[in-house]
């Protein structure tokens, strides 16, 4: 509650907030925003903005704000869910090697290390380029079990240093079992680590997911930013003059990117008040002008 608070009176975090929040609200709704088919012909190929088509339509005669609205499902499901997979394995083994040490601590690390050492772009490509026509489902699961390691390292890091505070030290003395203690002694205060990890991680899998089906290694029946981009790379969009088509999608994935950016800034100045130069700045130049004025 308290971060909720402090995310509240943040700038940044109520832009972003408010970004997230009408990009999730139009992805739920997207059914009654719009009366066309995402799959279906409504109109003819590349037939610019309109009363009748917002957004124009694609080569195929799709209406583009109707695949816009309803491709924002797909690529928030696979953002949010294999967002939510690095962040709970990346923070599970963190906190185990981070305060278990020793054999265990060895253990995570190697397997850490050699996840990091290979390039995870060019795994995606691979692991992608030989399932075929990948799923949503299946690229934010590709996602989830390749790009946890960064998140293991940062809150291993942080670990280390909380399993020394005394709070920890006597529930140990205690006799409090490991796993309570890693539970409710050292995760709470992990709270602004894994929700940076967390907002890192959706934008990373929702870029990473666009990628690969701009790329022709995703489903091209499925309805989503990232087939878009692809579809309207096929026709030539730009070529022929229907900006409409590509622009759309490339927006909105800039707009997601935008607000949940915003909301990670938030939350690493309230986990590092040393970032907070706001309000400094404005005192110091107030009181640069207060001396200007008495000279």
């Amino acid at each position: 509650m308290k971060l909720l608070r402090q995310l509240l009176h943040n700038k940044k975090a109520v832009i972003g907030l408010a970004i997230l929040t009408i990009i999730v609200l139009v992805a739920v709704f997207a059914p009654l925003l719009t009366e066309y088919s995402p799959v279906r012909r409504v109109g003819r190929p590349h037939q610019p903005p309109s009363w009748d088509h917002w957004l124009g339509t694609t080569r195929l005669g799709h209406d583009v704000f109707s695949r816009l609205v309803h491709g924002a499902r797909v690529s928030l499901a696979v953002g949010f869910g294999a967002g939510l997979l690095i962040t709970v394995i990346g923070t599970i083994l963190g906190i185990v090697a981070g305060y278990k040490g020793g054999v265990v601590d060895e253990v995570i690390n190697f397997f850490t290390n050699m996840v990091l050492v290979i390039p995870n772009l060019p795994l995606l490509l691979v692991l992608a380029a030989f399932i075929g026509q990948a799923s949503p489902l299946v690229i934010a699961i590709i996602l989830g079990f390749t790009s946890w390691a960064w998140g293991v390292r940062v809150t291993r890091s942080e670990t280390l240093s909380i399993r020394q505070r005394d709070y920890v030290k006597s529930a140990e003395m205690l006799g409090e079992p490991g796993w309570r203690i890693m539970a409710f002694e050292i995760f709470p205060n992990l709270v602004s680590i894994v929700g940076i990890n967390f907002i890192g991680s959706v934008i990373f899998a929702v870029i990473a997911e666009a990628t690969l089906e701009f790329l022709g290694l995703g489903d091209p029946n499925t309805v989503s930013w990232g087939i878009m981009l692809y579809n309207a790379q096929n026709a030539s969009a730009l070529s022929v003059g229907a900006w409409w088509d590509l622009l759309a999608p490339c927006f909105a994935l800039a707009l997601l990117g935008l607000g949940l950016a915003l909301i990670n800034f938030a939350i690493d100045e309230i986990a590092n008040p040393r970032l907070r130069t706001g309000g400094m700045l404005a005192r110091w130049v107030g009181m640069v002008r207060l001396g200007e004025g008495k000279l």
